[in-house]
């Protein structure tokens, strides 16, 4: 995962942490926006999910196979579940936790590669070491051996997910940090008698922001195809929740039948991966303008 140098807003007093100018939102393009915008109503529809959807995502509603319309916008399923209020709560079962498996790899790796970066010798031997063993292990492969070993359930998806996911982000904060210790504004705190905790949260973490931001927003997207793989496969939560991937590997059958039962969910798993990397994008253009 190659994250692109950023350069720091400025270093006084410690400040390195870039912001998005008006500057920065200008050469942003409306495709841009859009998906910026997009982020922010599939964050409300997930977490508004049980207020949005018009019926009950599991009961028995009207007829099977009922094809959209205004009554059921996306049609009905082959028990006679309204497909819309499924798909709704399933960007809910995708959404969230695809935010929590980033927010974990976020704080294990950057806290792993703060102090690998920070510490040298054997402390930066050790984590690295230890960073190198997951990096080289096929992920996926375990995880999906870690799940069928647990039992198919997200929240054993979710572990297995968190377990592989943060090496990336302690590699990225580590050379973030060695590149940070060497600028001048760090070793003048240094020589003027500050701690090394006062360093390492002062100066050097917030230098480290703006890269973990970038690469945690373009990573999003990885996140929900991955989930949405799992799920396809039956190792998420099982039937009858309302996931995304398995609503679409369920209803394969009636593609020719009944198009609209696969191909909305699988439609809408790729919205949510294509804005979250399009907006990823965005997102890196605005800081490294600031």
């Amino acid at each position: 995962m190659a994250i692109p140098a950023l350069r720091p807003r400025r270093l006084q007093h410690g400040d390195v942490v870039p912001r998005a100018s008006r500057a920065g939102l200008r050469q942003l393009t409306w495709f841009e926006r859009a998906a910026l915008g997009g982020l922010i109503v599939i964050t409300v529809v997930a977490v508004l999910a049980p207020l949005i959807s018009p019926h009950d995502p599991q009961a028995r509603v009207d007829d099977a196979f009922l094809a959209p319309s205004g009554g059921h916008w996306f049609g009905t399923d082959d028990i006679g579940r309204d497909l819309f209020s499924r798909v709704v709560h399933g960007i809910r079962l995708t959404w969230l936790p695809s935010l929590l498996v980033i927010l974990v790899a976020v704080l294990v790796g950057g806290t792993i590669g703060l102090l690998s970066g920070a510490f040298a010798g054997w402390v930066d031997r050790v984590l690295q070491r230890c960073t190198d063993l997951f990096l080289v292990l096929p992920s996926t492969l375990i995880a999906i051996a870690v799940i069928a070993a647990l039992g198919p359930s997200l929240r054993n998806t979710l572990i297995a997910m968190s377990i592989f996911w943060w090496p990336w982000y302690s590699r990225i904060v580590r050379g973030e940090i060695r590149a940070i210790a060497a600028r001048p504004h760090v070793e003048a705190a240094r020589l003027a008698g500050a701690s090394q905790s006062r360093v390492l949260l002062r100066y050097l973490l917030p230098g480290v922001v703006p890269s973990l931001l970038v690469a945690a927003t373009l990573d999003v997207a990885n996140v929900v195809l991955v989930l949405g793989l799992l799920s396809f496969l039956g190792l998420g939560a099982p039937a009858p929740s309302a996931e995304l991937g398995a609503m679409t590997a369920r209803s394969l059958d009636s593609l020719t039948t009944a198009w609209w039962l696969p191909i909305f969910p699988a439609l809408v798993l790729f919205l949510l991966a294509f804005s979250a990397n399009v907006a990823g994008d965005g997102i890196r253009k605005t800081m490294q303008s600031a």
